[in-house]
């Protein structure tokens, strides 16, 4: 049942994207917004009790209708599988920025690329050189793909093993919501516990469905540079789980996602990676797809193991 969910539900987000104000995403962030005005009061305690009650309550609702829907008809507990996956997970919830980033540099328009960019990011990008603006867009790029679609995939299938239908979709989504959300305004809100928990809370729910992400770039792209950047290299990419996604990533295109990352190669005595280059674009491109065609053969292998058993 998950492997036809999920396809599906890529199917249709490829054909009917959501856009940003969609209701449901728009009810999501008013949540939050309502969790974080009447429990932060700056003790930890409530920290944690916003945190856990802002990203678990939409999810065990998910569960709770999964749960009610199945009593009456495996068809409607499916129909609602799709549809919270189709809220959920998606690459074109990202990849129109991607995509005029990467038709601007094909056409030499660099400063168009860098308005892109700086629109995306929401930082400031006039004075990045060339090289740069490329790393930016492939890191920004892969760490999107993580968040929208393998991140999500990983979550949504250990929930869904648990019994839990498409739990893990929404906990994933949320916490990574929150951990962007509840950082630290010039207002002085969100309160330094609440920061913390959302910090805190993301790097739990993204631990493992990371190292998920950065095992299949390392299967579909050059395995033993992926695997020994992601083991010795994470740290110096990004903190948490993003430098470990990064790291496989630079190893499998084998290209230079860090500006300290040739320091340490070179003083090894290992050959540096090669900055990147337009054609590292495609290069990631091809990587993500790869990775995708990756994890819906497994899921198809589960799920046919499955039905058997």
């Amino acid at each position: 049942m998950s492997f036809f969910a999920i396809l599906i539900a890529l199917l249709i987000e490829q054909t009917r994207p959501l856009g940003f104000d969609n209701p449901v995403h728009a009810g999501l962030r008013s949540w939050a917004r309502m969790v974080r005005r009447n429990l932060d009061t700056g003790q930890p305690g409530h920290g944690w009790l916003a945190w856990a009650l802002a990203a678990g309550a939409p999810a065990l609702g998910a569960a709770l209708v999964y749960w009610g829907l199945w009593q009456f008809s495996s068809v409607l507990a499916f129909v609602w599988l799709v549809i919270v996956l189709y809220v959920t997970l998606g690459f074109r919830q990202f990849s129109h920025h991607f995509t005029d980033i990467r038709q601007a540099l094909e056409e030499g328009n660099d400063v168009r690329a860098r308005e892109k960019l700086a629109q995306w990011l929401h930082v400031e990008t006039v004075s990045l050189p060339r090289t740069e603006l490329l790393r930016q867009v492939i890191e920004q790029s892969v760490l999107a793909a993580h968040r929208h679609v393998f991140g999500v995939l990983a979550a949504f299938v250990v929930f869904w093993l648990l019994g839990l239908g498409p739990a893990g979709a929404v906990l994933y989504r949320m916490a990574e919501y929150l951990s962007r959300n509840w950082k630290a305004r010039p207002d002085g809100t969100p309160s330094v516990p609440l920061q913390k928990a959302s910090a805190r809370g993301w790097e739990w729910v993204d631990h493992l469905p990371a190292r998920a992400t950065a095992l299949g770039f390392a299967v579909v792209g050059n395995f033993e540079e992926a695997v020994a950047s992601w083991r010795g290299e994470a740290e110096l990419f990004a903190p948490g789980s993003d430098g470990v996604v990064l790291a496989a990533t630079s190893g499998a295109l084998n290209v230079r996602l860090s500006s300290r990352e040739g320091v340490i190669e070179e003083s090894d005595g290992v050959a540096a990676r090669p900055e990147p280059q337009l054609a590292h674009l495609a290069s990631a491109v091809g990587l993500v797809w790869r990775s995708v065609v990756l994890w819906m053969l497994l899921l198809a292998l589960l799920t046919l193991a499955r039905l058997l058993g």
